[in-house]
């Protein structure tokens, strides 16, 4: 078997039958879950309406994503260290209240100053959530980590789909609307978290705020970090200053991107492991950012259909990125899943607050067609990075797995 290929039987024991079987705890916080991650693209469909409403520039509006992403890669070092004192659930709660706050208070803004300001504390509150929400799940599953980990999987790609088209649907009447619908949905989650949830164990030995930093001193891992950024530089170019280039209303906007998201979900849970198990993660992972980088400048370069096309395509290629990136980064070092999870997320959501800050800026500096080739460049030295540390991210996440089990405490930031 090539060393960089997956087992035979995937290194999580994913069994899909067991999906639905699960008790409330684990519905409750999955469906949070999804709500969480519909937060990342419900901005996408009215981008454009939130620049004219409060009279900005595209620039200025990417800073929303900047402000949220900036702030979510710094928490990295916090999650940890805050879940292995409180608990699980506390730390869920703690991230659920800070969105329902944030969120609602960034659909009162009056300036792009306070929006990108509110964005932010709504990152802090969705990094304390998501990174604690996989090892929650794993906690109360039935059936084991496999189940579990599918269903997160399962929430990351309904999220992404569902967020755009509901910024679309409650957009189309205010941009306003979009903020106070996550605030209220958020709100039903921290309920039925409240209700339903019970406190998990907490972890054996406790995060300090410097042990995913000194998690990345392993090669393998700062490897797959370093790719990870140029991935994420190129998956937020998309994300945040594609809906500027398509200029669409809310409705045809949300429905791309609602059909971008759906292709993420089915590429990230059910197309991905089985390219992993014929080819193996690397070439899979190289491959698929090799054709990013090309879909990418059609993109640019096309028409408007063929960009409608390249941005709904797009989504397959990131579905397929995400899932073999954060199995990676779970797997490759022998550091607790999630310490390594902190480390690598640190590490790549950087770019993911570069991007879109960058994008119209370089648009401002030259043309429209040149941030489509930097996202593309970027992509190519993502794979790059995947070919040159090949030796070094061939460690097999099965070996690691009776480890991991044993010291898990909070969960991936995954995508």
């Amino acid at each position: 078997m090539p060393s960089e290929a997956l087992p035979e039987e995937d290194p999580f024991g994913r069994e899909p039958a067991g999906i639905l079987r699960q008790p409330k705890a684990v519905w409750a916080t999955a469906g949070a879950s999804v709500v969480a991650f519909m937060g990342i693209g419900l901005v996408d469909p009215i981008l454009p309406s939130i620049a004219k409403g409060l009279e900005a520039t595209p620039s200025q509006v990417s800073l929303l994503f900047t402000s949220y992403f900036l702030i979510t890669a710094v928490a990295m070092l916090v999650t940890g260290f805050v879940s292995s004192r409180i608990g699980g659930r506390r730390t869920l709660l703690a991230g659920l209240a800070l969105v329902v706050v944030f969120a609602g208070l960034s659909g009162t803004s009056s300036s792009v100053a306070e929006l990108v300001g509110f964005r932010a504390g709504w990152g802090l509150g969705n990094a304390l959530f998501v990174s604690t929400a996989l090892a929650v799940i794993v906690g109360a599953a039935a059936g084991g980590s496999s189940a579990a980990i599918l269903l997160y999987e399962s929430a990351l790609g309904l999220g992404m789909a569902c967020g755009p088209l509901l910024g679309a649907l409650l957009g189309d009447a205010s941009w306003r609307y979009p903020f106070f619908g996550t605030a209220a949905l958020m709100a039903i989650g921290f309920l039925c978290i409240t209700a339903f949830l019970k406190e998990q164990p907490r972890p054996a030995r406790r995060t300090s705020l410097l042990d995913p930093l000194r998690a990345l001193g392993h090669g393998g891992l700062a490897s797959v970090a370093a790719s990870a950024f140029f991935y994420n530089y190129a998956f937020f170019t998309i994300l945040a200053f594609t809906p500027f280039v398509l200029d669409m209303t809310p409705y045809k906007s949300g429905g791309v991107f609602f059909a971008w998201g759906l292709l993420l979900a089915v590429f990230s849970v059910l197309v991905a492991p089985r390219l992993q198990k014929r080819f193996g993660s690397l070439a899979v992972l190289g491959a698929s950012l090799v054709l990013l980088a090309a879909d990418l400048l059609v993109l640019g370069y096309g028409s408007h259909t063929a960009a409608i096309v390249c941005t709904i395509v797009s989504g397959a290629l990131i579905g397929v990125n995400n899932t073999v990136y954060t199995e990676l980064a779970l797997g490759v070092s022998d550091a607790p899943r999630p310490v390594a999870s902190a480390g690598y997320n640190f590490v790549r959501w950087f770019a993911a607050a570069a991007a879109p800050y960058l994008a119209p800026k370089i648009e401002e500096w030259s043309d429209v067609h040149i941030p489509f080739v930097v996202a593309a460049v970027a992509a190519v030295l993502g794979a790059a990075v995947v070919g040159i540390r090949r030796s070094a991210l061939t460690h097999e996440a099965r070996e690691l797995e009776p480890k991991h089990a044993a010291e898990d405490g909070v969960g991936v930031f995954a995508g």
